[in-house]
C-alpha cells in the first residue's frame, strides 16, 4: 500500500468540497482507495489530504494527470499542490 500525503489551500473551501467529492470515482478508477481530510484550526482554506492508493506509481500518475491539475483549477486549489508520497513502516498506540 502507499501513501500520498497532499497540501495546498484553496480560494473557498464550500466551493472546492463538491468539486473534490465529484472527483471520487475518478480517483477510485486510478487506484485510490480512501483518505482522511484535514484542514488546519480555524483556517478551513489550508487543507492536507492523507490519500491511500494501490501504488506509488498510480499515485504519482494521477497527481501528474493533466486532468487532476485542471480539476484542482477548477475547484480554487492555489498554487502547486505539495505532495510527499509514502509507505507505512508501522502502527503504534499512545
Amino acid at each position: 500500500m502507499a501513501y500520498a500525503l497532499v497540501k495546498y489551500s484553496v480560494k473557498d473551501h464550500d466551493k472546492w468540497k463538491p468539486i473534490f467529492d465529484n472527483y471520487g470515482a475518478t480517483r477510485k478508477n486510478a487506484g485510490c482507495k480512501g483518505g482522511q481530510v484535514f484542514h488546519a484550526f480555524g483556517k478551513k482554506n489550508d487543507l492536507i489530504i492523507l490519500f491511500e492508493w494501490d501504488t506509488k506509481e498510480h499515485a504519482a500518475n494521477f497527481f501528474d494527470s493533466e486532468d487532476t491539475k485542471k480539476t484542482q483549477q477548477s475547484a480554487g486549489v492555489i498554487g502547486k499542490p505539495e505532495i510527499h508520497y509514502m509507505e507505512k513502516v508501522e502502527n503504534f498506540s499512545a
